[in-house]
């Protein structure tokens, strides 16, 4: 019984630190004006996607990881957080088929791998999160 309980906090929490600590170095230590520019403004000049779209996109999915992250390893509003995780997934898969129509899909597969899971394996196994509390409060 317990394998069930800790196979999902260890799923949810490893898919929190790996979102965490990118969100982490995009925002606090690279800054999301360097990623745009080192990463996207350079990268898609030649595509039909306009520089402001750019622009919202490199915030977006840096601020959404960072969140998404630190909210999923923390256990609080995991359905939010997993189905933000999946957007910003998409988002990247997209970008990255347009640069290229063959990319290495390592960090986008292994990561789409454990939200997919998360979202099919049943809540009530996920006994290990803050969010038990929230709702205990609101009662």
């Amino acid at each position: 019984m317990v394998n069930k309980y800790f196979a999902l906090f260890f799923m949810r929490t490893l898919l929190g630190l790996i979102l965490l600590m990118q969100g982490w170095g995009k925002v606090w230590q690279w800054g999301v004006d360097n990623v745009y520019t080192q990463f996207f403004e350079s990268s898609f000049q030649n595509t039909w996607l306009p520089q402001w779209l750019l622009w919202c996109t490199a915030w977006f999915t840096s601020y959404a990881e960072l969140i998404a992250g630190a909210l999923l390893v923390l256990g609080l509003f995991k359905r939010w957080a997993l189905y933000t995780t999946g957007v910003v997934l998409l988002v990247v898969s997209y970008g990255h088929g347009l640069q290229s129509p063959v990319w290495d899909l390592q960090h986008v597969f292994f990561r789409a791998a454990l939200l997919v899971a998360l979202l099919l394996l049943p809540p009530q196994w996920d006994q290990w999160h803050l969010d038990r509390f929230i709702k205990i409060r609101i009662r």
